[in-house]
């Protein structure tokens, strides 16, 4: 027990504590409240007190604002041609230089936009140009592969609106208004450009005029010094953090208005143009007359397609159609012993010719035409070639890519040239003879060739070869054997040296029995079942499953190589192994092609995406289980760069060595032999193959990569538009 109570002094102070402890506890914790208050208002003060004293930046503290960085620096690109532009490009930096900013110059003649431009949109750089417009509206020569890398990415479906979103420029241009035809017609070009790939202008762009009567300060320097001043007091705005800049859906190359000018878009308008579900629509026949009528209605990537223009042009399209029907009856009626070809309009319309030469084609007569290959300006620099090197040896830099039909008879899902050709069942055009075709095609080729000398990095000796054509790839786009002349363009071909790589879309199986020997035939095999086909290649023939199965059964008569191409799209085509299989045995192909779709940007024909393309190891995986079910074939080569496998028959493996490469001076004399016993002497695949290196196998560490170039990995790869 506790002692008792009397024992228990009250008087005691520190019992008196403990017994008000509550009290005491309380007047603490208010104490300290009050002087946490106190903190916080005497801190608020002292902060306010250093925001008034910094201008310009209301609600941000100073030791904040010097943490943030809105611009990291400014790179001025100069194209000059008398030297002018690189001299205000100096006086810029200057000035750009007071602002402690980091300014570099940089020569357009050194600089390769394909690698670098996409650098600078992480950098958070600025971007200035200054370009001088020469003779007949034409860049200097120091900016020519500049401007027109620019303008064919522009136009190129493949980079997209967006490929240069993030990028933020200015231009200043100068001219001579005396020349008003072509005044600054470069610097409003690269203007147009570089907002057609998604970027951002800062600032209106500057022109400086040498006619001094015409220009608007008195003379070009008063011209430059005036922008130079209101661009410097841009930067300063971008530097204190303003958002503001020229809007996305100003006048193309002028900020002033906001209003589309004649023959121009807003971005938004351009789905109403351009509908989604295209790719449900019934694939017809296109013809001159209707691509006319659609001039009126182009996008800014000027391409027509009049297949998708859906509702907005149907009523014209019919009374047009209508007409025309019309027209061409009393047309029949009134020349009936008339020369048929004479009537016949040409293939190429204005619409068309203008679209196809923005994306960098050179066309040929009423119906060819001929482009440089981004893998023959790959291997011109000595960055490899494409699979067709690794696979058959050719030498990519001195590959003629042309087709001498722009006409087809498929729309395809994956069209790498989203539909800018016309469509049709049979070859209802005017008609080139195949030596024009071939000696336009050759001199268009060898003048890409020789505008490429400019671009850094070329190799002088492999710039010499390439201007003497070894190969031509008939695969640019279209359905070259639809060409009533196809046999003569390719006897022209041989007898120049020049090997032959045809593609057909397995829509022509007649044509594909009369053909006469090619270097290499190939099939498009897009898909192997009725429905698939139909989803994928929307071909226009109604009977096309037969013509398809028909092709195949005359690939399989040819005595030399022949190839089936697998483009795998997933979710579309990816399933049907056992079915390809049996496509294979019909038509029994030397080499069989597997690459993946490559996404070419978004198309109103189209719904693929991104999410359609394979990876590479989803390639490989379905190669091996597709070469599980042929028990003649094997994988015999890959170029993981193209996301392409090679499986080759058995036949061409010569003592545990694969033989798919091509003896091309062996096939010429072969080819020749042909001809001069009028068909006689036959050959076969086996005639002229050659052996395959090592480094082009399967299993290779190089992953077919030739070893004697550089591999060259893109900064900033913001998408694949390899093509095909």
């Amino acid at each position: 027990m506790g002692p008792p109570l009397d024992v228990w002094d009250f008087s005691s102070p520190l019992l008196s504590l403990w017994m008000n402890r509550f009290y005491i506890y309380l007047g603490c914790a208010l104490g300290v409240t009050f002087w946490i208050c106190v903190q916080i208002i005497t801190k608020k003060q002292v902060t306010s007190s250093q925001e008034k004293s910094v201008p310009g930046a209301p609600g941000r503290s100073l030791s904040f604002q010097k943490k943030q960085s809105h611009v990291s620096g400014v790179k001025i690109f100069y194209g000059s041609q008398t030297g002018m532009a690189k001299g205000f490009a100096a006086i810029l930096a200057k000035a750009v230089t007071s602002l402690d900013l980091p300014v570099a110059v940089v020569n357009l003649k050194e600089y390769d936009p394909d690698d670098s431009l996409l650098g600078e949109i992480s950098s958070k750089n600025v971007c200035a140009f200054l370009v001088a417009t020469y003779t007949d509206g034409r860049p200097p020569e120091s900016a020519e592969w500049f401007c027109k890398w620019l303008e064919e990415a522009a136009n190129d479906f493949r980079f997209g609106k967006t490929y240069l979103k993030g990028l933020r420029y200015v231009v200043f241009g100068l001219g001579d208004s005396a020349y008003r035809s072509h005044f600054n017609k470069v610097s409003t070009n690269v203007d147009k450009w570089l907002w057609m790939l998604g970027t951002q202008r800062v600032l209106t762009r500057g022109e400086g005029d040498c006619n001094t009567v015409q220009s608007k300060h008195g003379s070009i320097e008063a011209d430059f010094t005036a922008w130079k001043t209101k661009f410097i007091s841009r930067l300063q705005a971008l530097q204190r953090g303003e958002k503001k800049v020229c809007h996305r859906d100003c006048k193309k190359g002028k900020c002033e208005s906001t209003q589309p000018g004649p023959g121009e878009m807003r971005p938004h308008l351009q789905g109403e143009l351009h509908p989604r579900d295209a790719e449900e629509e019934e694939p017809c026949e296109s013809s001159s007359d209707e691509e006319s009528v659609a001039q009126n209605y182009q996008s800014l990537n000027a391409v027509v397609d009049v297949e998708d223009l859906g509702s907005i042009v149907n009523p014209m399209k019919k009374e047009k159609r209508e007409k025309a029907q019309e027209e061409e009856k009393a047309v029949v009626q009134r020349n009936t012993e008339k020369n048929e070809d004479s009537d016949r309009r040409a293939m190429i319309t204005p619409a068309l010719r203008e679209a196809l030469t923005k994306q960098g084609y050179q066309l040929i007569g009423s119906h060819s035409g001929v482009k440089l290959c981004r893998w023959t300006k790959s291997m011109l620099r000595g960055r490899g070639g494409c699979y067709k090197h690794t696979f058959y040896g050719i030498e990519s830099h001195r590959c003629m890519e042309a087709t001498p039909s722009l006409a087809c008879a498929n729309k395809c899902v994956f069209c790498w040239r989203h539909h800018t050709n016309p469509v049709g069942t049979e070859w209802r055009w005017k008609m080139d003879q195949p030596e024009l075709i071939l000696k336009e095609a050759v001199e268009n080729h060898q003048n890409m060739i020789k505008q490429f000398k400019v671009v850094p990095g070329l190799k002088a000796d492999r710039f010499e070869e390439g201007m003497e054509v070894k190969h031509c790839a008939l695969s640019l786009v279209g359905e070259p054997i639809m060409y009533p002349e196809i046999n003569r363009l390719l006897k022209l071909l041989h007898q120049r040296g020049i090997s032959s790589f045809l593609v057909t879309n397995a829509q022509f199986p007649e044509e594909i029995r009369n053909l006469t020997p090619v270097t290499q035939l190939y099939v498009s095999v897009d898909a192997s079942t009725k429905d698939s086909l139909k989803k994928i290649d929307r071909p226009l023939f109604k009977d096309f499953w037969q013509r398809f199965l028909d092709s195949l059964k005359a690939l399989a008569a040819k005595q030399q190589r022949t190839v089936y191409r697998l483009t795998l799209v997933k979710c579309w085509n990816v399933d049907e192994l056992q079915a390809y299989a049996k496509l294979v045995s019909l038509g029994s192909p030397d080499f069989i092609e597997v690459k993946g779709v490559t996404y070419c940007g978004e198309s109103a024909a189209s719904n693929l995406t991104m999410a359609n393309v394979p990876w590479h190891e989803e390639v490989v995986r379905f190669v091996r289980e597709l070469v599980a079910l042929l028990p003649d074939y094997e994988i015999a080569c890959e170029h993981e760069h193209s996301n392409c496998l090679l499986i080759a028959h058995k036949k061409f493996k010569v003592d545990g060595e694969w033989w798919t490469w091509i003896d091309y001076s062996r096939f010429q004399e072969l080819v020749r032999q042909y001809e001069e016993s009028g068909g006689s002497r036959t050959f076969t695949a086996r005639d002229y193959m050659a052996r395959t290196p090592q480094w082009a196998l399967f299993g290779a560490r190089e992953r077919g990569f030739d070893p004697k170039d550089t591999r060259y990995q893109r900064k900033n790869k913001a998408k694949d538009i390899s093509g095909c």
